[in-house]
């Protein structure tokens, strides 16, 4: 087959020849094998037992590897990451290793974190363009550098695309299956998650349901800043015996250390009009179609096809739906972009922004999702009122929605139908 570069491509153009080592992490099937793979010379692949015994005895025969190296599923071998920063000690020069991995080790497990030495890359499901969805002509960018320019392109991707792609997943094996084999494997996904990759992580599920009712509740929350504590409640509605906080606080840091939680945390930026910022993150799966499933949802449901309407509950759950997947693409291409991606809502809810992009020198692009192929000035309430905050500081603001054409409000706020939005 032939391959589809994706953007962390872009990001190993740039740094690969420079640097000694990097590590891709992110997801189980969201391609970082196949990615890495296009540079190496040789793999090892420490999911087999014929290449992990060995180095399992003595981790440094991967040194005899011609090079680059990917290393597959380093994590079940977590010596060799202290043998490739030794390597890179020694010998700094770019495009050696790469490592690939689906987890994050156990504390203690390696002796150094690598810093200096072993860059890290974050790799997520395929966004709307690397999925071949619509022909960007936004980029975010050049968004990112300010000025405002006027914005312009066309697209006929609609709402109802929009939700297939939510249940079509990023993950690029899954691709290609019927709905009935898609909707199986992501289910079959997360009951290996549960059932084997967590304790493989160290954490004895004495209740594998329990687990599995915690994240159909985290899917509930998607888009969403509810405390862990509701979460935990609505995983247990009616029961008087609940599992212990420290047991749900377990869940979500294996979860994390899969990369199958991947929450936007709050927006941090100093100065008296921002001392009333709320702390606790926006959550999502590592994939909205991870959410769907969960969630039991389906395109008549999202819709409200098939002889039923779309009542305020499942246009809510749309709408946090479609903010997934728009949060997917932003935060792919922001990291490509050296930015970084964070979420504002103040203490008492007065004012938030769906998605805060900072730059490297603290400019600020503000981004609201809307899961509606219109806007009209209510929409941008809450983008005007941090322009007001910050000033010149906010390079500009866009409201990501469903419709079919890019342009600039006469107010300055952009509109750019997801399917516009590039790198």
């Amino acid at each position: 087959m032939v391959y589809v570069r994706r953007t962390v491509d872009l990001e190993l153009d740039d740094l690969f020849p420079h640097v000694a080592a990097i590590a891709l992490d992110g997801p189980k099937a969201v391609g970082k094998t196949t990615t890495a793979a296009q540079r190496a010379a040789g793999i090892v692949n420490l999911d087999r037992t014929a290449e992990r015994v060995p180095l399992e005895a003595d981790p440094e025969l991967l040194l005899s590897r011609p090079r680059p190296l990917l290393i597959d599923e380093w994590q079940n071998v977590p010596e060799v990451w202290d043998v490739v920063r030794h390597a890179a000690d020694r010998d700094p020069s770019g495009s050696q290793f790469l490592l690939a991995g689906s987890a994050t080790p156990r504390a203690g497990a390696t002796a150094h974190s690598g810093a200096g030495r072993i860059g890290r890359l974050r790799m997520r499901p395929m966004t709307l363009e690397e999925r071949g969805v619509g022909e960007p002509a936004v980029s975010l960018t050049h968004l990112l550098e300010g000025g405002r320019e006027q914005l312009h392109g066309q697209t006929d991707v609609g709402l109802s695309r929009y939700v297939e792609e939510i249940l079509a997943s990023g993950f690029p094996a899954l691709r290609s299956l019927s709905g009935r084999a898609r909707r199986f494997q992501l289910e079959s996904y997360l009951r290996n998650a549960v059932d084997r990759d967590v304790p493989e992580q160290g954490l004895a599920v004495r209740r594998p349901d329990a687990l599995m009712a915690w994240l159909r509740a985290y899917a509930a929350a998607t888009s969403s800043t509810a405390g862990y504590s509701q979460i935990l409640d609505a995983a247990t509605p009616g029961q008087g015996d609940k599992p212990a906080r420290s047991t749900a606080d377990g869940y979500r840091r294996v979860l994390e250390s899969l990369w199958l939680l991947d929450p936007v945390p709050a927006w941090e930026l100093g100065g008296s009009q921002f001392t009333r910022l709320g702390r606790s993150p926006k959550h999502h799966l590592a994939d909205p179609a991870l959410a769907a499933r969960l969630l039991g949802l389906n395109e008549a449901k999202l819709l409200g096809t098939g002889g039923g309407s779309v009542g305020p509950e499942g246009r809510a759950v749309l709408g946090s739906m479609f903010e997934s997947l728009a949060t997917l693409c932003i935060r792919v291409a922001a990291q490509a972009a050296e930015a970084d991606v964070g979420h504002l809502r103040t203490r008492d809810g007065d004012h938030e922004v769906d998605l805060v992009v900072t730059r490297e020198d603290g400019a600020v692009l503000a981004i609201e999702v809307k899961a509606a192929g219109a806007v009209d000035d209510g929409d941008t309430k809450h983008l005007q009122w941090l322009r007001k905050q910050m000033g010149q500081r906010l390079i500009d603001s866009i409201i990501v929605n469903t419709g079919t054409a890019a342009y600039r409000r006469p107010d300055g706020v952009g509109v750019v139908p997801l399917a516009l939005i590039g790198v």
